[in-house]
C-alpha cells in the first residue's frame, strides 16, 4: 500500500480528476464511469484498503435502496402517462394566461418535488411539461426554469424530497416532526422566493397569452393505478420517517409492490419498465462514497471539521449565514452530491446539530440553483432538454441562478434562524 505525501498527492489529484471528468463528461461518458474509474484506480494502487473500499460502499445501502425505489415508481409514472397528465392538466387550466400556467407548472413541480424527489422533477416531468408548453404555443423557456429550479428550492421539504437529504444525515436523520419544525418555513420561504425570482427573470415572456390547447392528455386506468400507487408509496415514507425508521427499504418494497400491481393488471413486460430507468445513477453514488471515504482517510474532513467548528462560533446568523454561501457555492464547483458526502461526514465527525447542521442541508439542497454544473439533476436536465432540439447554456443558466440562489438562500436561512431562536 502507498503512504507518505507523495501517496497522499496522487490519492487528492484522482479524486479531483474524477469529480472534474464527472461534470465535463469528455465524449459523452456518462459520469459512472468516470467516478468507478477512480474508485477502482484508488483500490488498484493500493491508495483505500479494499476492505476500507467495500465498507464504504456498504454505507450507501439506504441510498441505494431509496433511490431504486424512487426511480422505478417515477419510470412507472412517466411510462403509465402520470406526467403527461399533470402537465396537460395545468395547460388546460391555464385559460390563456402565461402567467397562470406558469405558476401551475410551478405548483406541479412543487408537488412533485417534495412526494417524489427532485430528480423526477428535473428529469421526468420536464419532457412532459415541454410537450404540454409546446401545444400551448408558449415560449418555453421559463416553464422549463421552473421544473429545474423548484427541483432544488422544494427539496428539503420532507426528507424523502432529495436523495442528497439522506446523504448528509444518513446516520442521524431527524425525526419527520423534528425535520418539519426546522424545515417547513424556511422551504416556503425558498419556493416563495425562486417563484418571485422566475416571474421577474421573465416577465417579458409571461406578458402574452397562450393558446388553449385542443385536447389533454387523459389518465388510464392503469395510470390512475399508480397515481393511488404514488399516494400510498408517500404514506410509507412519511409513516417511516416519523417512526425514524431508515427510508431506503420501506421506499423500495412499496414500490417493488405498486409496480407487481399495475404491471401484472396492464399485462406489461416488467423489462420493458426497467430498461428505462437509469441505473448508472446507483454504481455513481457508490464511487462518490469511495472517494469520500478516501478523503476521509488523508485527514481532508479535518479541515472541514475545523471550518464548521469556526462557523459555530459566530453569532447565530452570520455562522449559518456563512455556512451554507460556502457550502451552496461549492455545489457548484464539486456537484451536490460529492459536496453532500463530505458534508455529511464532517456533521458526522463533529457531531454538529442545530442551525449549523441545518444550514449544511439548505447550502447543499439550493446550492444547484446557481449553476448548471451544481447537481446532476440539473445537468440530465439540460441533457434532455437537447434531446429536444433545445440549448441553455451556462450563461443563461447564470444570470438566472445568480439572483434566484442567493435570494433563497438567504431567506432560508434567516427562516431557519427565526424557527431556532423560537
Amino acid at each position: 500500500m502507498l503512504s507518505g505525501p507523495a501517496a497522499h498527492l496522487i490519492l487528492i489529484a484522482i479524486v479531483a480528476a474524477s469529480i472534474l471528468l464527472m461534470l465535463l463528461r469528455p465524449r459523452g461518458i456518462a459520469e459512472a464511469w468516470w467516478i468507478g474509474a477512480g474508485a477502482a484506480l484508488l483500490v488498484v494502487l493500493r491508495l483505500v484498503p479494499l476492505r476500507l473500499a467495500g465498507h464504504a460502499v456498504a454505507e450507501g445501502t439506504d441510498v441505494y435502496l431509496f433511490l431504486t425505489g424512487m426511480m422505478l415508481l417515477s419510470e412507472m409514472a412517466r411510462h403509465f402517462g402520470v406526467f403527461d397528465w399533470m402537465a396537460s392538466v395545468a395547460a388546460e387550466h391555464a385559460r390563456g394566461s402565461a402567467v397562470r400556467l406558469f405558476t401551475l407548472i410551478y405548483a406541479v413541480g412543487t408537488l412533485v418535488t417534495v412526494f417524489l424527489s427532485n430528480d423526477a422533477t428535473a428529469v421526468v416531468l420536464t419532457p412532459a411539461v415541454l410537450a404540454a408548453v409546446r401545444r400551448s404555443k408558449a415560449e418555453p423557456l421559463p416553464y422549463l426554469f421552473a421544473c429545474a429550479l423548484i427541483a432544488n428550492a422544494a427539496s428539503f421539504v420532507l426528507p424523502i424530497s432529495n436523495p442528497a437529504n439522506l446523504v448528509v444525515f444518513r446516520t442521524q436523520m431527524p425525526p419527520l416532526l423534528h425535520w418539519l419544525a426546522s424545515f417547513a418555513l424556511p422551504s416556503l420561504l425558498a419556493i416563495a422566493a425562486t417563484y418571485a425570482v422566475l416571474r421577474w427573470c421573465f416577465r417579458r415572456e409571461l406578458r402574452d397569452g397562450v393558446s388553449m390547447p385542443d385536447a389533454g392528455t387523459h389518465l388510464t386506468g392503469n395510470g390512475r393505478l399508480v397515481l393511488v400507487g404514488i399516494v400510498l408509496e408517500i404514506g410509507v415514507l412519511v409513516t417511516a420517517s416519523a417512526l425514524n425508521w431508515d427510508l431506503g427499504l420501506p421506499t423500495c418494497l412499496a414500490a417493488l409492490a405498486i409496480a407487481c400491481v399495475v404491471l401484472g393488471r396492464a399485462r406489461t413486460n416488467p423489462l420493458i419498465v426497467v430498461r428505462e430507468i437509469s441505473w448508472a445513477v446507483l454504481p455513481l453514488v457508490a464511487g462518490l462514497f469511495i472517494l469520500v471515504e478516501a478523503m476521509d482517510s488523508v485527514g481532508a474532513m479535518q479541515l472541514s471539521a475545523a471550518a464548521l467548528h469556526w462557523a459555530e462560533r459566530l453569532p447565530a446568523i452570520a455562522g449559518a449565514l456563512v455556512t451554507a454561501g460556502v457550502v451552496g457555492v461549492g455545489n457548484n464547483i464539486v456537484n451536490n452530491l460529492p459536496l453532500g458526502l463530505i458534508a455529511g461526514s464532517t456533521l458526522k465527525a463533529t457531531q454538529a446539530h442545530g442551525i449549523i447542521a441545518d444550514a449544511v442541508l439548505i447550502g447543499v439542497d439550493l446550492g444547484p440553483n446557481l449553476s448548471v454544473t451544481g447537481s446532476l439533476a440539473t445537468i440530465l436536465w439540460l441533457i434532455a432538454l437537447r434531446r429536444e432540439g433545445l440549448h441553455v447554456g451556462p450563461g443563461t443558466f447564470l444570470k438566472v441562478g445568480v439572483v434566484a440562489m442567493p435570494v433563497a438562500l438567504v431567506l432560508a436561512i434567516l427562516g431557519a434562524v427565526l424557527v431556532h431562536a423560537l
